[in-house]
């Protein structure tokens, strides 16, 4: 059986937010087992599973991916929606854009650290629509 819904998550500031809690709420009772698998439907954010208890670890994450993909970069012709839309889409696709969960006794088969951020890269990006589907 699938299952699918779409939710919108709030505006957030540009950085890595923990969104598992969300995306649980959203989804509802799991099934026994299966496979979640949540989308998110835009160019200039991502989704990755990393460290949930450290809040230092999402700092750091930010100060890396904005060294590594810096704003106003002169090989940058698509510059018409902001210095920070091109550097967006590139750490987009370095990130990715979905996680893939496996659901084990009714419940998000995460690693005793692991949870879902949102990964925010535009400097006011707006609400952000996530798709979950789940496979029973």
């Amino acid at each position: 059986m699938v299952t699918q819904k779409t939710i919108t998550m709030p505006s957030m500031p540009r950085g890595f937010h923990l969104i598992t809690r969300h995306v649980l709420e959203a989804a509802g009772k799991l099934p026994e087992a299966g496979i979640m698998h949540v989308l998110i439907q835009h160019t200039s954010a991502g989704l990755t599973l990393n460290e949930n208890a450290d809040p230092s670890v999402r700092h750091d994450f930010e100060a890396f991916i904005n060294h590594m993909v810096p704003e106003d970069h002169p090989l940058y012709t698509h510059v018409f929606e902001g210095s920070d839309d091109m550097p967006a889409h590139l750490k987009a696709s370095i990130i990715g854009n979905s996680v893939t969960v496996p659901i084990t006794n009714g419940r998000l088969n995460l690693g005793t650290w692991q949870g879902i951020y949102l990964c925010e890269f535009r400097n006011h990006g707006g609400s952000r629509r996530l798709v979950i589907t789940i496979c029973s």
